[in-house]
């Protein structure tokens, strides 16, 4: 079968886009073959450099930097699919008096960068007298950052669906409130789940820049434990080390987003209704093509017989 999206290469292209291929791999390994030298040469993989690792002291402070950034994370991933819906469905509203005033909200809060609400909120509120520590300024700028991204997700997921969803709901006599919560939200959120995932592994790494307002989570521990001059300012080899947990912590995400995905996107129910509709299809076709034969004997015999 020919995809729809391009034409199927022919045996040029095939040898073509092999040696491209091959050529984007040996370049890729020589870049990482490079890295790795680079880093030899210079020696970060001598003893001398991973010595801390060796004390306990310093697992301990890694450990609770990963449990300060899941902390800011959780709450900030919580807030920003909440703050998400409520801004996606205001966007949606059919009055304009709410629309209007939320797709501005939307925009502006949209086009701030997540620095600068965590410095505004860390640095700029005491000029008026309020000081919030750290973390809530993390926090609240990663809500309000990728809420407003998220809205305009489930914005795009709820306009995506079919009109025959919508006048679906209507017809059997279900409200805006209801046809929203029961049809269009759900099939919304199951169509939009990898961008979901991949906001939220977003601001899974933006709580990295609570380290510019002193917020105490994982890139403060690297920063604080690389430059220790008394173990050679080991700054690589805890970059590494703590670049691994950040790879681990999005991984996990990776995989339980993944299951989420494989869990609500089919039901036993609804395979075993797929599965009878295939058999019913399958067995008319069969029959379709059993008449047309049948007639296309007696065609046959009625022309032999007009010969005679």
């Amino acid at each position: 079968m020919s995809s729809v999206l391009f034409d199927v290469p022919g045996p040029r292209a095939v040898v073509r886009n092999r040696l491209i291929g091959v050529l984007t791999i040996l370049v890729v390994l020589a870049v990482l073959g490079w890295v790795v030298w680079r880093l030899f040469a210079t020696g970060q993989f001598s003893a001398a450099k991973w010595n801390i690792f060796t004390y306990s002291a310093v697992w301990v402070r890694f450990g609770e930097g990963l449990l300060s950034t899941l902390a800011a994370f959780a709450v900030a991933g919580v807030g920003s699919i909440v703050l998400g819906f409520v801004l996606g469905i205001g966007r949606l509203s059919d009055h304009a008096w709410v629309r209007e005033p939320v797709r501005w909200v939307i925009e502006v809060l949209r086009a701030v960068p997540v620095l600068v609400l965590m410095m505004l909120l860390y640095y700029g509120l005491p000029v008026i007298g309020v000081k919030m520590p750290p973390y809530f300024a993390v926090v609240i700028a990663l809500i309000v950052y990728n809420g407003s991204v998220l809205a305009e997700v489930l914005r795009a997921g709820i306009e995506s669906l079919p009109r025959g969803q919508r006048e679906a709901g209507y017809a059997i006599g279900l409200r805006k409130s209801g046809v929203m919560r029961l049809i269009l939200i759900p099939q919304a959120v199951r169509a939009m789940m990898p961008v979901i995932i991949a906001q939220l592994v977003v601001a899974l790494k933006d709580t990295a820049l609570g380290f510019i307002i002193t917020y105490q989570e994982l890139l403060f521990v690297i920063n604080l434990i690389g430059n220790q001059p008394t173990y050679n300012s080991p700054l690589i080899p805890a970059a590494i080390v703590g670049g691994s947990m950040y790879v681990a912590v999005c991984l996990v995400l990776s995989y339980i987003a993944y299951r989420l995905q494989r869990r609500a996107k089919r039901s036993p129910k609804q395979a075993a209704v797929a599965h009878n509709a295939a058999a019913d299809d399958e067995s008319t076709m069969t029959e379709v093509i059993a008449l047309q034969s049948r007639a296309g004997k007696h065609d046959g015999s009625n022309s032999g017989a007009q010969g005679l």
